[in-house]
C-alpha cells in the first residue's frame, strides 16, 4: 500500500530529471552566452609604468574595440580603423591594434596613462585622438629630451619604448593584470577531430561504443541460425530485414474450440 502510494510521485521525480537533461542537451546547441576571457600575452612593469598585452585570436580590430567599449564606455574611442584603435580612460588607454606577424589576429595592449606619457609620440596619437585628449595626456610631461617614439607593442622592433621592456607574464602579473573580459552571443559547436559524423549514437553526443568493430569502422551483419544455402554457409540479414516468422500451429477442434499444444 504504501508503494502504491508514492509510485505516482516517483514517476514525476522522474520526469522532471528527464526534461531537465533534455533540456541542458538543447541549450548546448543554440544560442548562449559566452564569458571570454583574451588570454595575456606579454607584460612591461617599472613602477607606475605598467602595459597589459592580450591577444584575440581570430577577431579584427574594430571587433575587438566595439566589445570592449560595450563592456566599460571609454571617454573618447577613436574612429573605426583596421589597423589601430584608441579606448581613453581616466587611468589608461587602451590601444587595440593588429598584429603584423598574425595578420588574422588583435593585440590589445593596456597602458597607464605613465607609461604612455613616457613611451608615446604625441604625433603619433594625433592621427587618432583629439588634441584635447592629448593635451590631457602628456600635460605632466617636462622633458627637456623631448618624447618618445613608441606606437605600440606590434612595432616595438622597430620602435621601441624609451623605458622598459617586454617579458613573458609571470603568475604575479597574470594576478595583478586588469582583466580582458567581452561578453559575447553565439553558438558553441564543438566536434573531435576524430568524431564520427554519423549521427548522435556513434562518436557524437552520447560517446563511442567499446570494440575492435567500432574503431575499424566495418559495418556489422546479423547471422541466423536456420537459414543456410546450398553450400552450407550461413546468409545475412541487414539491420532492417525482418525475421521471417511461420503462423502459429494451432489445431481446431469441435465449435471454433482452440486447444494449446
Amino acid at each position: 500500500m504504501v508503494e502504491s502510494r508514492f509510485r505516482p510521485w516517483i514517476r514525476l521525480v522522474n520526469l522532471i530529471v528527464i526534461f531537465a537533461l533534455v533540456g541542458g542537451l538543447l541549450s548546448a546547441c543554440g544560442s548562449v552566452n559566452v564569458e571570454e576571457t583574451y588570454p595575456l600575452e606579454s607584460v612591461s612593469r617599472n613602477g607606475d609604468q605598467t602595459s597589459y598585452v592580450y591577444r584575440a585570436e581570430g577577431e579584427t580590430v574594430p571587433e575587438v574595440a566595439k566589445a570592449l567599449a560595450e563592456k566599460k564606455k571609454p571617454e573618447q574611442m577613436s574612429e573605426e580603423d583596421p589597423d589601430h584603435m584608441f579606448l581613453v580612460y581616466s587611468d589608461q588607454l587602451i590601444h587595440v591594434q593588429k598584429d603584423p606577424e598574425h595578420a588574422e589576429d588583435t593585440l590589445i595592449e593596456v597602458d597607464s596613462t605613465e607609461y604612455v606619457r613616457q613611451n608615446y609620440s604625441p604625433s603619433f596619437l594625433e592621427g587618432y585622438l583629439l588634441a584635447s585628449v592629448i593635451g590631457s595626456l602628456f600635460d605632466s610631461v617636462g622633458r627637456s629630451g623631448g618624447y618618445g617614439d613608441y606606437r605600440g607593442y606590434g612595432s616595438k622592433t622597430y620602435y621601441p619604448p624609451a623605458s622598459g621592456s617586454y617579458r613573458a607574464p609571470t603568475a604575479s602579473d597574470t594576478k595583478d593584470a586588469p582583466p580582458i573580459t567581452v561578453q559575447k552571443k553565439g553558438s558553441i559547436i564543438k566536434r573531435s577531430s576524430s568524431a564520427d559524423t554519423g549521427g548522435v549514437g556513434s562518436g557524437g553526443l552520447f560517446g563511442k561504443k567499446s570494440g575492435s568493430s567500432s574503431s575499424s569502422g566495418s559495418k556489422g551483419s546479423i547471422i541466423r541460425n536456420d537459414d543456410s544455402d546450398k553450400s552450407g554457409s550461413k546468409k545475412s540479414s541487414g539491420w532492417l530485414k525482418p525475421r521471417k516468422s511461420g503462423v502459429p500451429k494451432t489445431r481446431v477442434g469441435g465449435f471454433g474450440r482452440i486447444k494449446r499444444r
